[in-house]
């Protein structure tokens, strides 16, 4: 059975508004290797007959590799949801099969009437054609030739034969051919009729780091910096800074995230907090890149040789990390493409090259890139420097303001990146309207910065985490950090130890990616009046830390408890598998993320082979869903008590005998190491001196 519908025209089961499409499929939907993907459609047909809808799993060589039954989530909208997990990277397509469901047709029917004695005989002389049908299999159709085993089989061929049995009583006849046993052998292997299929949509399928990955930042010129005795700076080296890492691997992160490393230009440097005159010996910002010893491509000779980058490089994989690299594509007045190629800037009326300016703010110290005048040669110029740092070991890049250059420039230079090195990750640093963020999404950024960092009530939290868990989850993936070198918001220079404690378990559980930038873990958190960033800003001059003051927080501690956690649960390193629950505080927010146990065995397996199977059909599959439950106060400073309205729904539980009130599942506090008897409404109180939030994993007793 091959389903086909003529393009443009409906299928004799109409599959229609199928998700994740992106513009049509212009774009790709995102995943990656062991992610869930929720599929859904609306499908529906003339008459009463009952349809049923699958997903179906499309591998990059063409051929059908998994599939998954979809269920009505919402009837009487005939929208069908389904999900699929795609166990291997690259370009992967999925489409929706609509199909007539004969079986379910006729155990409505006969339900009714049996029970009411109408037509009785009739009925059950049906349901014995149809099992006969179902017995044989239906030719051709892969589907079910996938999903029947010989155990099923005998249950089918069981049914049959007491369905056909005329000595026993209708009921019991009726009973034995809608057993659960029945139902669940049929949910695997269904007898499908008028089978008609949707279009094939794109699903890239990137390396779990693309959505689930901790990352740490860092200046390397800091680490290992010292004053000499007459009062000038000697910068820190890759040497100095590779020292750091170990502590970095400790508390469990993955990528340790670079600041830019290339050569820094004098003219108009800017000196301490942003002034407009350095001092002598002021570093400058790195952001101002270029100089004589030259451009995006070369190295800043206070930090080290290329061989020493390398070196760095091999010191982070040794302990676990991967390298992440700024890109920030403008250059300082001194960089040698401003000499090499004038007309790659913005020339003005007065003959000089326009410097950087968002009104009221002015870079003098940078020159904006033009990417109209010559875009073969800037294009070709700006791929070489990413393919040098590829080279060098970078495998991923956080892009500084991609925003700010043209779109068909980026969707260009990602293709031609992700086309000769698909393990390449970027992360797009957009802090501007959603329609650029989501675009630059679409081209192909894999990760986004968010506006995570300025929401802070409660309607803000839970109003955001089901935004970007929600469908522009299929595109978006967002990355959380509770600060950078750019921003450091109010909550945190008014809340003190606990407002970073909070702010760091929100950003560890509400998105799979999180950052933390240097310095976190010493609650640095005085602003330069004025401004909502870190007065003696990193970006201007040398700021090394005394690491041995970090015990003295606390915060240390938590984050390497947090990355642990998310590396122990896959239900934290999804992203579309977000519940918010209600609570009677408005200072306390709850949400929890679920995996299925089915699912949560291949987001950590091996990739088994390309045989078509069932989802949720896997043997390997542990006994339980992996359920995380954070209950948070976000109050900083004081005591605050509720009671939580779980959805056991959307936990995977049920109350026994319908009372939710008593306890009857176990919820153990990853953070304190405690363990609770909960029921649908349980009663919390966060003391946020003691702990800002639980972190709960949830199961039977």
């Amino acid at each position: 059975m091959s389903p086909h519908t003529s393009p443009g025209r409906i299928g004799r089961i109409p599959v229609l508004e199928v998700a994740p499409v992106v513009e049509g499929g212009r774009w790709p939907a995102k995943a990656v290797v062991g992610e869930v993907v929720p599929v859904e459609a609306t499908v529906f047909r003339e008459g009463h007959d009952a349809v049923a809808a699958t997903a179906v799993l499309v591998a990059p060589d063409g051929t059908d590799h998994s599939w998954a039954p979809m269920t009505d989530v919402a009837p009487g909208l005939d929208r069908f949801r389904g999900e699929l997990q795609p166990d291997a990277e690259g370009d992967w397509s999925f489409r929706v099969e609509a199909w007539s469901d004969p079986y379910a047709t006729w155990t409505h029917d006969a339900g009714i009437k049996i029970a009411a004695d109408i037509d009785t005989e009739l009925m059950l002389a049906e349901g014995v054609l149809l099992f006969e049908k179902i017995c044989r299999r239906v030719p051709g159709d892969p589907l079910v030739a996938a999903g029947r085993t010989a155990r099923d089989a005998r249950v089918l061929t069981a049914a049959a034969r007491a369905l056909a049995d005329a000595r026993r009583p209708a009921p019991a006849r009726f009973a034995a051919a809608t057993s659960p046993e029945v139902v669940e052998a049929l949910r695997r292997a269904p007898l499908r009729e008028l089978v008609s299929a949707s279009d094939t949509y794109p699903l890239w399928v990137s390396r779990k780091l693309a959505l689930a990955g901790s990352w740490y930042e860092m200046f390397p010129r800091s680490e290992g910096a010292y004053r000499k005795k007459d009062g000038t700076w000697v910068s820190g080296t890759f040497a100095t800074a590779a020292k750091r890492l170990p502590g970095i691997a400790a508390m469990g992160f993955d990528v340790v995230y670079l600041t830019p490393v290339s050569p820094i230009g004098t003219t108009f440097r800017k000196g301490r907090n942003n002034t407009l005159e350095a001092a002598p010996g002021d570093p400058g910002s790195p952001y101002a890149i270029g100089s004589a010893d030259g451009g995006h491509d070369a190295i800043h000779p206070d930090l080290g040789t290329e061989a020493d980058f390398r070196d760095f490089v091999a010191a982070a994989r040794a302990e676990g990390l991967e390298v992440a690299l700024d890109i920030a594509l403008q250059c300082s007045p001194d960089h040698p493409w401003v000499t090499e190629h004038p007309e790659w800037f913005v020339v003005r009326a007065d003959g000089s090259i326009a410097y950087a300016e968002n009104p009221p703010k002015k870079y003098q110290d940078i020159y904006p890139l033009s990417f109209d005048t010559d875009p073969d040669g800037l294009y070709a110029a700006v791929l070489g420097v990413i393919r040098t740092w590829i080279d060098r070991g970078v495998t991923l890049f956080r892009v500084d303001n991609p925003h700010t250059k043209p779109l068909d420039f980026w969707e260009w230079l990602l293709a031609e990146v992700h086309a000769s090195n698909p393990e390449v990750i970027f992360l797009s640093e957009a802090f501007t309207k959603p329609a650029m963020m989501q675009t630059l999404a679409r081209i192909g950024f894999h990760q986004s910065y968010t506006y995570f960092t300025w929401r802070n009530t409660k309607e803000e939290v839970e109003e955001y985490l089901a935004e970007v868990s929600g469908p522009q989850g299929s595109v978006l993936r967002p990355s959380f950090w509770p600060t950078t070198h750019d921003i450091l918001p109010p909550y945190l220079i008014e809340g003190g130890v606990s407002a970073f404690a909070v702010r760091a378990v929100l950003a560890a559980t509400g998105s799979p990616t999180w950052g933390i930038y240097s310095g976190y873990e010493l609650v640095e958190n005085v602003p330069r009046p004025g401004v909502e960033e870190q007065i003696d800003n990193e970006k201007y001059e040398y700021r090394p830390r005394d690491w041995a003051r970090a015990d003295d927080y606390g915060i240390a501690l938590l984050l390497g408890e947090l990355n642990a956690i998310r590396r122990a649960h896959p239900a934290l390193q999804q992203l579309r598998n977000l519940t918010v629950h209600p609570t009677t505080n408005d200072q306390v927010v709850a949400y929890s993320r679920r995996i299925g146990a089915d699912h949560a065995s291949r987001a950590t397996a091996t990739p088994p082979g390309r045989t078509m199977r069932a989802g949720g059909n896997d043997r390997r599959a542990p006994r339980h869903d992996d359920v995380i439950v954070v209950v948070l106060n976000l109050d900083p400073r004081n005591v605050q008590e509720s009671v939580v309205h779980l959805d056991l729904s959307a936990l995977g539980l049920t109350a026994p005998d319908g009372d939710d009130n008593a306890p009857f599942y176990v919820a153990h506090d990853l953070l304190a190491d405690e363990t609770y008897g909960w029921g649908a409404h349980p009663w919390v109180r966060l003391d946020p001196q003691v702990r800002v939030a639980h972190v709960l994993q949830v199961g039977p007793a």
